[in-house]
């Protein structure tokens, strides 16, 4: 049975075993049953804090044995009791232990193990699924993989506050979208843990609660129901807002403003509620606070991006309240020189917490920015806030750079800053390194963002800043490869497909009747890139007679842009296209029953006649 450690780590503790470790191994073997049951109570003591003894304990092979004393029926249950106690022990130990601990079959053992009559045992046995189903390692499916174990769960919640709070958090680890979410709520967690939260214990009421996050979290069904609870004669709600009072411990507090967010952008609780404008919002504002730890300061900005993301008012209040913009800019400045020299232990801590500070940031920043204009304006004028934007496109963390790339994104969407902010720092150069390799997420938004940098905004050809946003466009056009262009036309992502065949069609188009389009200072050059590409070329013509629609008439663009009979170089571009077989596809759309495409289709084929 594969129950050993990784060959490196077994050798090199292999090398440390000392014979004090086997004797504890040797005497789970003994005849004795008393000696048996001694040696796994002298084993917990031994093992307890110690990280090398648990080690050692693995690789001498204790698990196997442990788990074979547990499921034996002739074993008494204080003997099957303590086997959990010690290989719950061994749990808390590297996530290498929790791995050897899976690889030996630990979960079936343990959830058969829930079947006895007997409490103390019940509970020894959920303490260890605990530690092992919290493991980054472990994975979620695995508690789900018998039908019979989630109602089994449901039933034990009554037993006792150390069940109920174990549970709880198995459920809270474990429940990882939507499927997850409709099995434990088909199977009662809405009512079998609602009154957990009035529970005695602070414990139990803490796990209840992560509970209702993470089943309300993008789930309009749980979240519609949780609204109309009664614990006690008060709704949920209601409830919730009590747990976010400043007096309540800090995690309770986040907790509870998660609960409350979850719910509003499901759609139970309405964004102009006084529940939300009025405690929710302040309580996750007052969490990205100085005085906060910085995990807290994280948890709480991004909670705050999420709940307002979709609502001008609630981007307009939280941006007017506890100065939070300006409080953001903290958020950039760790580790701080301070920690640095202080204190090593402080500044590891920094350091790892440095990356999500300024992930939190960016994203608070872009879910305020998204609508206002005086608001994109004040995040602007904040200390170096585009050097900071600038930095983050090139930071070695995909999650820092895409929450800069979207913050960016949702700054862009100012034709004032686009004009000003945007052209002195010359965002779109790390821009374009960002599209470089990027993950599909990066590259819908980094293109979409592109698009907005391209667009024209002046009528006038006069204006100075007209004519720069015209050189932006050409240096932007020579700098996007046509390899790059190809790949984005390549990648399988609906998303990333429209905003490139967007971004096309920006670079492309020079009719003054398609103003949101894009107008370079160089016509030709656009066009030639595209022409001289016959990858691409045929990536237009694939989009053509795609199946989606919206596809289908982002394609039509580009080859409208390339075709229109008042540009230079437009004879040969059309006959090139013709050879490959567009005028004929051209002649399919026009028989469309999508009316928009059918008419494009007309108006396109119209230019081959003139």
């Amino acid at each position: 049975m594969a129950c050993l450690l990784e060959t490196p780590i077994r050798m090199s503790v292999l090398s440390e075993v000392t014979a004090s470790s086997r004797h504890y191994v040797d005497r789970l073997f003994d005849p004795d049953p008393q000696k048996v049951l001694q040696g796994v109570i002298d084993m917990k003591n031994a093992v307890i804090g110690n990280n090398k003894q648990k080690a050692n304990l693995i690789v001498l092979g204790a698990v196997p044995r442990l788990l074979y004393l547990l499921q034996q029926e002739t074993s008494t249950t204080e003997l099957k009791t303590e086997c959990a106690v010690v290989l719950g022990s061994l749990a808390m130990g590297t996530e290498n232990n929790v791995k050897s601990l899976l690889d030996c079959h630990i979960i079936p053992a343990l959830l058969q193990g829930l079947l006895s009559p007997d409490l103390k045992f019940i509970e020894a046995c959920l303490r260890c699924l605990r530690t092992i189903f919290t493991s980054p390692v472990t994975p979620e499916e695995l508690l789900y993989t018998d039908a019979t174990v989630i109602p089994h769960l449901m039933a034990l919640l009554s037993r006792s506050r150390y069940t109920q709070e174990y549970i709880c958090q198995i459920f809270s680890h474990c429940c990882k979208g939507p499927d997850h979410q409709t099995i434990l709520f088909n199977h009662g967690a809405v009512q079998n843990i609602a009154h957990l939260l009035t529970s005695l214990s602070y414990k139990v009421r803490m796990q209840a609660l992560k509970c209702f996050s993470v089943l309300a979290f993008e789930n309009p069904q749980v979240s519609m129901t949780l609204v109309n609870v009664l614990v006690d004669g008060e709704l949920l709600p209601q409830i919730f807002v009590k747990m976010l009072q400043r007096d309540k411990p800090i995690e309770m507090q986040l907790t509870s403003a998660k609960c409350l967010t979850y719910m509003c952008r499901a759609g139970a609780i309405r964004t102009d509620d006084n529940c939300i404008v009025l405690k929710t919002l302040p309580c996750l504002v007052r969490m990205c606070s100085k005085e906060r730890l910085l995990e807290e300061r994280v948890e709480g900005a991004e909670t705050l991006a999420y709940l307002i993301e979709p609502d001008v008012e609630l981007q307009r209040i939280a941006s007017i309240t506890d100065h939070l913009i300006a409080m953001l800019a903290d958020y950039f400045k760790y580790p701080s020189s301070v920690s640095a020299i202080t204190d090593i232990k402080r500044l590891d801590h920094d350091l790892k917490h440095a990356h999500e500070l300024r992930q939190a940031a960016f994203k608070l920043y872009a879910s305020l920015g998204a609508n206002d204009e005086d608001i994109r304006k004040k995040i602007i004028e904040t200390e170096n806030m585009m050097d900071r934007i600038v930095t983050g496109l090139s930071e070695s963390s995909v999650k820092v750079r895409l929450a800069a790339v979207r913050c960016l994104h949702s700054l862009s969407r100012s034709v004032q800053q686009l004009r000003t902010s945007f052209q002195d720092h010359a965002v779109w150069k790390p821009l374009m390194k960002v599209l470089q390799n990027a993950p599909d997420e990066i590259l819908v938004v980094a293109s979409s963002m592109l698009c907005n940098l391209l667009l024209e905004f002046s009528p006038s050809k006069e204006n100075m800043a007209f004519q720069a946003e015209q050189k932006i466009k050409a240096d932007i056009l020579r700098s996007l490869s046509t390899e790059q262009l190809f790949r984005l036309l390549s990648d399988s992502d609906l998303n990333v497909l429209m905003k490139t065949l967007g971004l096309l069609r920006n670079l492309l188009s020079t009719r003054p009747t398609l103003c949101i389009l894009a107008n370079i200072a160089d016509g030709t050059t656009a066009k030639d890139l595209i022409m001289t590409n016959d990858d691409i070329l045929q990536k237009i013509k694939y989009y053509m007679g795609h199946s989606h629609v919206k596809l289908q008439l982002a394609a039509m663009f580009c080859i409208s842009n390339l075709i229109w009979n008042e540009e230079e170089g437009s004879q040969e571009r059309q006959d090139k296209l013709r050879d490959m077989g567009i005028v004929d596809i051209l002649h399919k759309l026009s028989q469309s029953p999508d009316s928009n495409l059918c008419d494009k289709a007309k108006t396109a084929l119209q230019q081959y006649l003139a």
